[in-house]
């Protein structure tokens, strides 16, 4: 299998990192519904850190959370309640975007 070469977007300072496939999660709702979600990154905004998901469900959006680490493998999603924080992050998210 080839590795795929892409341009970090996680904030950690690096042009790009090798992976061998993409991460996903699978993000359940309290209506029962349930979406396969990529990973996009993580990355930080003034002191704390995000992580951008691409649901799987054909459309263009994406989730931004809180993100906090429990340990190597496994962390939580937080939701961004604050209309301020949420605008932050989406505007720091749409950068990074744009930088690649």
């Amino acid at each position: 299998m080839s590795e795929e070469t892409k341009v970090c977007a996680c904030g950690c300072g690096a042009e790009e990192h090798e992976i061998d496939e993409a991460e996903y999660i699978t993000l359940q709702f309290d209506e029962g519904e349930d979406i396969e979600c990529e990973i996009l990154g993580v990355f930080e905004v003034e002191g704390k850190e995000y992580i951008a998901l691409d649901p799987q469900d054909g459309s263009d959006d994406v989730f931004l959370y809180g993100y906090k680490e429990i340990d190597e493998e496994e962390f939580d999603l937080v939701d961004i309640e604050d209309d301020s924080e949420f605008e932050k992050v989406a505007a720091e998210f749409e950068k990074l975007t744009l930088e690649d």
